[in-house]
């Protein structure tokens, strides 16, 4: 039987400052890794903010993680985090 983390479809989630480039720098993360997402939804909030809903399956998640985490650093990202998608 397969590892359980390579068929969960995992949801990354980032709220980021209503950047032009703030779409772009969060989906070369996967590019980079040469990982196409299965759903990437983006919509501007009522704060002037940036939400970024992004799901992907067959990536491991401290893999995720990782991106989430190095997301978070970056000065127009106010929140990055992952969880399962239902």
């Amino acid at each position: 039987m397969g590892n359980v983390e390579s068929y969960s479809l995992l949801r990354l989630r980032v709220v980021a400052e209503a950047d032009a480039g703030a779409l772009m720098r969060v989906l070369e993360r996967f590019q980079n890794l040469g990982v196409l997402p299965r759903r990437v939804i983006a919509e501007f909030t009522t704060t002037d903010s940036i939400s970024i809903q992004l799901d992907v399956a067959g990536l491991e998640e401290s893999r995720l993680s990782l991106i989430a985490a190095k997301l978070g650093e970056l000065p127009f990202v106010t929140q990055a985090y992952w969880h399962y998608a239902s």
